[in-house]
């Protein structure tokens, strides 16, 4: 039985809700016509990440063609073919309604499926090419959906957010990735600062290992500082959305920073006070004006 359209956007709202705590609460200040729009992008994602990194005993291969499957009803559908699925109706109204780039979605499937097999990135540009599809890509997906005066100049500040947030998940759950077998920081990073990947897999602060997240902390707030300009270009009812998403996630980095960069010890979130008052500085914020980056704490 066919899936309707609204028990999709349904579908995709309880996933971000599950699994996106810190961006669902951003949504909740987007016009409730946006918000849908933007679980449906999330849902997709999402489902495609738990393929690639559902912890069930299944091998890379089986994982490796439960993709391949996904991907194929994906294009199907796309094309026309008729598909029961529960997050694909609202996902595919969104590219319609918004004429997203399907070229966006091409690089995000091609991101998920170097996971499948890469577990180690070289450098940062190896690790870039990898976040171009993972994170850039749904920075530019969500452009249309937000709204802006101009959408070309504010494309590049868009994968520049995509790349901050993601960037800040990967310090933040770097033992949470070596317990699935994956370091992103960048090996040249680690060889930098004398660690190896067993020192993260030991999953000790030592000193070069803080030095290390640190380092990467930096990194992350350089993306942060590029993704800023493009808040004030968005449309005004979607500013105080980023404008949160910005100041919470950006809040994660300020709590590793608190905990002396110790990413093993507890997972770094940001207290439930500051949440809501980075929310309700964003509401307060009247559309338009620059966004302030706070000081790197040490």
């Amino acid at each position: 039985m066919a899936v309707s359209l609204a028990a999709s956007y349904d579908c995709c709202r309880a996933l971000h809700r599950a699994h996106g705590r810190t961006y669902y609460l951003a949504t909740r200040l987007l016009p409730r016509w946006k918000r849908r729009h933007v679980h449906a992008l999330y849902g997709f994602t999402r489902y495609t990440d738990e393929i690639v990194d559902r912890m069930d005993g299944s091998t890379p291969a089986e994982r490796a063609a439960r993709l391949r499957q996904w991907t194929d009803r994906f294009y199907a559908a796309l094309g026309g073919a008729e598909v029961d699925d529960p997050v694909l109706p609202a996902v595919l109204h969104t590219i319609a309604v918004f004429r997203l780039d399907e070229a966006d979605f091409a690089a995000f499937l091609r991101s998920m499926e170097m996971d499948l097999y890469l577990t180690e990135y070289p450098t940062y540009d190896d690790l870039l090419d990898y976040m171009e599809g993972s994170a850039a890509a749904i920075g530019t997906m969500m452009l249309p959906i937000l709204g802006a005066s101009d959408l070309a100049r504010a494309r590049e500040p868009a994968r520049q957010l995509g790349l901050a947030f993601q960037l800040t998940n990967f310090i933040r759950d770097v033992g949470e990735d070596v317990d699935r077998g994956r370091i992103y920081l960048p090996l040249k990073d680690l060889a930098e600062f004398g660690v190896t990947p067993d020192d993260l897999r030991a999953g000790v602060a030592t000193g070069p290992v803080r030095r290390l997240i640190a380092f990467e902390a930096d990194r992350a707030r350089e993306h942060y500082a590029r993704a800023a300009p493009g808040i004030p270009m968005l449309a005004p009812t979607s500013q105080a959305c980023i404008r949160a998403a910005f100041r919470l996630y950006g809040g994660i980095l300020d709590e590793v920073a608190r905990a002396g960069y110790d990413v093993f010890r507890r997972r770094a979130t940001v207290p439930n006070r500051r949440r809501l008052a980075g929310v309700a500085a964003s509401l307060l914020t009247p559309p338009g004006r620059p966004v302030r980056l706070p000081a790197a704490p040490r």
